[in-house]
């Protein structure tokens, strides 16, 4: 007879408040006998921080070390290929507790389908594996909440951008948008803010770091010392209030 596999299980868990994860990925969490979760080299990681009072003794730990944390590499290093390589390895370490019938728990800072690590996984195994994925809060929701923005109002739409786009790229984007997002910052700040400005958008910008986190912090944008924005920042340019 053989032996029934484990299951693949993407866990999203919320921004980085701990009371934001759902019940279901809590319960899921504390079921699964093996929890893998992203982190950097020599760093405990925040989504291992969100889940980490809820963990008992008896789960393995499998964390999963990131090779590289910068897209910005001296030539020859291909990011994409280091990466590549570090997810085909993941998936292959992880299929064998599955193949030996361990459910692994893959923790995932926000939603696991919305810019999340674990989809890289998910795209690897999903087709070979029995996998569930549960959704969580993301950033930008957080966001929105600690900041008090509505995003959008009625009929408008919502443009999710990455500040890693060019200046060009997001201007586009951004003349075209009702309300947006711009995720991905970092030292892409300088960039976003002077597009923000060029296009008279800076006013209605929103801008915070580590939202929900208990080191989050609001700043003007304008103020935003663009040497220590952080990659857990963002700016929201909510859509025009109306009144209903």
């Amino acid at each position: 007879m053989m032996q029934a596999r484990g299951r693949l299980i993407g866990l999203g868990v919320g921004p980085g408040d701990p009371e934001l994860i759902t019940v279901k990925a809590l319960r899921l969490l504390r079921e699964s006998p093996v929890v893998a979760y992203f982190v950097a080299r020599g760093k405990k990681g925040n989504a291992f921080g969100i889940i980490e009072a809820h963990l008992q003794e008896a789960q393995t730990l499998m964390p999963l070390v990131y090779p590289v944390t910068t897209e910005a590499l001296p030539a020859p290093m291909s990011y994409e290929q280091i990466i590549s390589d570090f997810y085909d390895t993941s998936s292959l370490d992880i299929a064998a507790h599955l193949d030996a019938g361990r459910d692994v728990a893959v923790i995932c800072e926000g939603d696991p389908f919305f810019y999340g690590s674990y989809m890289y996984l998910h795209d690897r195994l999903a087709e070979r594996y029995e996998a569930q994925v549960v959704p969580g809060v993301c950033s930008m929701l957080g966001g929105a909440s600690v900041l008090g923005a509505p995003l959008v109002y009625r009929n408008q739409s919502l443009s999710v951008l990455s500040g890693v786009l060019s200046a060009e790229e997001l201007k586009r984007k951004l003349v075209d948008a009702d309300a947006a997002v711009i995720m991905k910052l970092g030292r892409n700040l300088p960039k976003v803010r002077q597009v923000l400005m060029d296009i008279g958008l800076a006013e209605r910008a929103l801008y915070v770091e580590r939202a929900t986190m208990s080191n989050q912090k609001i700043v003007p944008l304008a103020e935003v010392d663009p040497m220590s924005s952080p990659y857990f920042s963002l700016i929201i340019v909510p859509g025009e209030r109306w009144q209903g």
